[in-house]
């Protein structure tokens, strides 16, 4: 963006609301000529540390029914909630959000964008810049003419999307929901990569549960992948404990008629399974990743697929070694050493069952934070089990840590 092309507008101090109001009019210009692309607010100024509080709001427009409405996707800590309203309505919620709770407005049009801030002292500003050659904003679905077209692994068109909210009624991405659309796409890519390497890769069946499934978005794709893509058989499971979102994942799949995909109400200590063979486990808290990742050894999964998140266990637990002190005497190296053992050790203990792992970047940082995957396969032949747990004993030791819950998950099923 050319910081030359922009003009200020500082409302009079007998008039501090004028640059909202000024912003609201450019809103309404843009929507009735047709020129509107998109809008987000940010900056949220209440509420921060409520995990019910919205932190974002993405705008764009589509037409319901033929008459033009607002897509309107609310993101909140854990969720996103979608909401289609007429214009009108649309923008008079927009309004309402201005300043209550949100403080920072980003208007995309074809000609122009358009910010609007409130700063410290409660007065509105507003900064108009000229588009800087394309009509689209950021996290438009389609690639640049020079851009190399990439594979993907889920087709854009499927219904499920926008049951979920993720493409609009013609099968268009939304622009809000581009970062999630890149991440679903990307798992699936690396479970496709995965089975074709694991002794499921001839199986005719598949059962695939999905631990704190969510909105579904991920099971959903497997299911999808398995058997519109691969033309395998496949019982998938989404476990979730909030009854509402199993609710909406149920309706939408059946609405578009997936056989074999389900989603019941609870968590993995109280629907663990008997024989599954894919274990997914997306930010699952704390030691609930371990409790997901003991639930398919002892399942006999032949894939595990966990992105653990909330690594609290060994931090109190650890001795900083003499040589390390200087290092980690500061908070958050102490935190990443805490999450580098944490993950090393659970890749261990599932080679130490049998599995061929890897630890890896899932998605770049830039789409989340929790981007850590463990990936596991389970071998054809055995590894050498005594040697990986000398390896762990040395590695608890160094680091003074007495307990780590999916060893003792695992110690207590070989004592019984």
């Amino acid at each position: 963006m050319n910081t030359a092309d922009a003009t200020e507008v500082s409302p009079r101090a007998d008039e501090p609301d004028a640059a909202r109001l000024r912003f609201l009019d450019l809103l309404r210009d843009a929507l009735a000529a047709g020129e509107f692309r998109r809008l987000v607010l940010t900056k949220p100024m209440q509420g921060a540390e409520d995990p019910e509080a919205p932190k974002r709001i993405a705008v764009r427009a589509l037409a319901l029914r033929g008459d033009p409405a607002l897509s309107i996707v609310t993101s909140h800590r854990t969720r996103d909630v979608t909401t289609n309203l007429p214009v009108r309505e649309g923008l008079a919620a927009i309004d309402a959000w201005l300043g209550a709770p949100f403080g920072h407005a980003h208007l995309f049009t074809a000609t122009e964008e358009v910010q609007l801030r409130l700063s410290r002292k409660g007065r509105w500003g507003l900064a108009r810049h000229r588009a800087s050659g394309a009509t689209d904003p950021p996290d438009a679905a389609e690639p640049a003419a020079h851009d190399r077209v990439k594979r993907r692994f889920v087709d854009i068109g499927r219904p499920w999307l926008a049951d979920l909210g993720v493409t609009d009624a013609q099968g268009r991405l939304i622009p809000a929901m581009a970062r999630k659309w890149k991440q679903i796409d990307k798992f699936v890519e690396i479970f496709d990569h995965a089975l074709a390497s694991s002794p499921l890769r001839d199986a005719g069946r598949i059962r695939v549960v999905d631990f704190g499934s969510g909105k579904g978005y991920l099971t959903f794709a497997v299911h999808d992948h398995l058997t519109r893509t691969l033309r395998r058989e496949a019982e998938v499971t989404g476990v979730e404990i909030r009854a509402d979102l199993v609710e909406l994942c149920n309706r939408a799949a059946e609405r578009s008629a997936m056989q074999g995909l389900r989603f019941v109400q609870g968590d993995v200590r109280t629907q663990a399974p008997g024989a599954i063979d894919v274990m997914i486990a997306l930010h699952a808290c704390d030691t609930a990743t371990d409790h997901a990742l003991h639930a398919a050894v002892r399942a006999g999964a032949a894939i595990v697929l966990s992105a653990p998140c909330c690594h609290k266990e060994l931090r109190p637990q650890m001795r900083s070694p003499a040589l390390l002190r200087p290092i980690l005497q500061h908070g958050i190296h102490l935190g990443q050493q805490a999450e580098m053992v944490t993950d090393g050790l659970r890749a261990l203990l599932l080679e130490s069952e049998g599995y061929a792992t890897q630890v890896f970047e899932f998605v770049s940082l830039e789409h989340t934070s929790k981007n850590k995957m463990i990936l596991a396969t389970r071998r054809d032949s055995a590894g050498d089990r005594l040697a990986i747990q000398a390896q762990i004993g040395e590695i608890k030791t160094f680091y003074g840590v007495r307990e780590q819950r999916l060893e003792s998950l695992l110690a207590a099923d070989a004592a019984s």
